[in-house]
């Protein structure tokens, strides 16, 4: 089904994490510019509509109610009760392709690359080219729309207030202003995505020696001890940031480093759009397909056979991917990026 006429009321779904999330923007974007009189309304998961605060392109942002059988009703019922003329689900995943039919908007685009049940849920089904990069997996979703993208960056956008609370909670865990700053983001959702905590720790004394960086430690609450273990072990006495900020407030800190290295997370996603230059610690993911954009990037990439495994229970033991990635391969990216700068 076609869409001959401006919609007026138009529902992007993206039930996914932060980083998920953060790069469906320029879809967002593509959208807003094409229908500016149009209104956009997102709905994503509970916890990750952080991504999308302040953003000039969406007139509303919904967080999904999974809790009693009654509110998910009521959330579904308002999302009728909205009438949708057109709905985009970005998520690719049976629960929201069922949200998007039970909207009831004439146009429901989505994608279906596994030939599942949901693809009926769909009046488009859009196919997204095998291997790319989320962002344009995204943006061929509003192929039905007629609508290129001349835009392929994630933005976030931060308030004067965020800003000022970042450079508050520097002053107050008493950071060398005169020094760079880097982040190391030691944490990660999987462990095997995860490059050896002691690297870290390493790494932190090699940039605090050899350029004279004030090394901060990132990651949420779950993740302090970590950071912590990392700070205890390095010598140049790195600062634990780890939970110490919310997202956004995390994110205003990152505009104001020099160097981010972390693994594949929402966190990289995050410091590649607010300008940081990224080393990213690619494992079982493809970097063609989540690598960071934005700012100036090194991907550290090894590619073995089981890329994409996902495997819990992984025996390759020190030649897991992770593990495969040296200390000095990192120092030589992070002198390629300050070449750049």
């Amino acid at each position: 089904m076609s869409v001959t006429m401006p919609p007026r009321n138009i529902l992007v779904i993206k039930l996914r994490y932060l980083g998920d999330v953060l790069l469906a923007t320029p879809a967002l974007e593509a959208l807003k510019a094409a229908y500016p009189s149009t209104r956009l309304t997102v709905v994503v998961n509970r916890g990750t509509e952080a991504m999308l605060a302040g953003n000039p392109h969406i007139d509303e942002v919904l967080p999904l109610e999974r809790g009693s059988i009654l509110s998910q009703w009521r959330f579904l019922r308002e999302l009728r009760r909205r009438r949708f003329d057109v709905v985009i689900d970005l998520t690719d995943a049976d629960r929201s392709a069922w949200l998007s039919r039970m909207t009831g908007a004439p146009v429901r685009i989505g994608f279906n690359d596994e030939g599942r049940f949901r693809g009926h849920c769909y009046t488009n089904v859009v196919h997204g080219e095998p291997g790319a990069h989320r962002i344009e997996r995204d943006l061929a979703s509003l192929a039905p729309l007629n609508i290129a993208a001349a835009e392929t960056i994630p933005r976030l956008w931060l308030t004067p207030e965020e800003k000022w609370r970042a450079a508050d909670l520097l002053s107050h865990e008493g950071v060398d202003r005169k020094k760079p700053l880097a982040m190391l983001q030691p944490g990660a959702r999987y462990w095997f995505k995860a490059w050896p905590w002691e690297r870290f720790a390493a790494l932190a004394d090699r940039l605090a020696e050899q350029y004279g960086y004030q090394v901060l430690i990132g990651g949420n609450q779950q993740e302090f001890e970590l950071a912590e273990r990392i700070c205890g072990t390095a010598a140049s006495r790195p600062i634990n940031l780890a939970g110490r900020a919310d997202m956004r407030i995390y994110a205003a800190v990152l505009k104001r480093t020099s160097l981010f290295v972390g693994n594949d997370s929402g966190a990289m996603h995050v410091a590649a759009a607010v300008g940081a230059p990224v080393v990213a610690l690619f494992g079982p993911s493809d970097p063609k397909e989540w690598g960071p954009r934005g700012a100036a990037a090194a991907v550290l990439y090894k590619g073995i056979d089981c890329r994409i495994c996902f495997h819990p229970t992984c025996e390759r033991g020190e030649q897991n991917c992770m593990k495969l990635i040296g200390i000095e391969e990192v120092l030589s990216a992070i002198a390629r990026l300050r070449a750049m700068a």
